[in-house]
């Protein structure tokens, strides 16, 4: 029988969290780069990358550890056209290699999903590679049809309308991930006066 894990606290991530993220991409491994970005990329790719994340505009989740470490992240990334406007995002995740197994991938894909609904983003588009296997799961799992061409896969899947419980379910768990991050973070100056204090004395 498989063990149902809680849910991880995910909430916004903005710039102030940019170096955070940074950490977090320079810590995957070549391997890892290569399946998160479809190319192998190096530091100076994943700097431009972040400093190029639109806060504000585009959306970015967070997951992080009682140390405020960021371990697994996701990138909603708004599609805008002259004909349909910004029905459509891209979404993109990473998750550190120490945390996998616990399924951060799928939560991130749920929270992003919930939020592109309340946005008015009807159609959710995956750019993987076809040896993501983890990847594509995540996009399977969720009805999404996958398309496979030249060792790449594109996976679509149209969204349902807002409502009213995906817009309650969103600020929930936004405001119990605030709380979670704000908690951990007093916990961490916690121990770090303490071992000040425990190295005056």
């Amino acid at each position: 029988m498989r063990v149902r894990r809680p849910r991880a606290p995910i909430r916004t991530l903005e710039a102030q969290h940019r170096d955070a993220i940074l950490r977090h991409l320079l810590a995957l491994g070549e391997r890892d780069r290569y399946l998160r970005f479809g190319y192998a990329a190096q530091d100076e790719h994943i700097r431009r990358y972040v400093d190029g994340l639109r806060f504000g505009l585009d959306e970015v989740f967070g997951i992080f550890n009682r140390r405020l470490e960021l371990i697994a992240m996701a990138h909603l990334a708004y599609m805008v056209s002259p004909e349909r406007g910004s029905d459509s995002a891209e979404f993109g995740v990473s998750v550190s290699a120490h945390a996998r197994g616990r399924g951060y991938g799928h939560q991130l894909f749920g929270r992003a999903v919930v939020h592109a609904r309340n946005h008015g983003v009807r159609y959710l588009y995956i750019h993987a590679l076809s040896e993501n296997a983890p990847m594509l799961r995540i996009a399977r799992s969720a009805g999404a049809a996958v398309v496979q061409h030249a060792g790449e896969s594109e996976c679509h899947l149209e969204l349902p309308p807002a409502d009213f419980e995906s817009h309650v379910s969103e600020l929930i768990e936004e405001e119990v991930a605030r709380t979670d991050y704000w908690l951990k973070a007093c916990r961490r100056g916690w121990r770090r006066l303490v071992r000040w204090l425990a190295a005056r004395g």
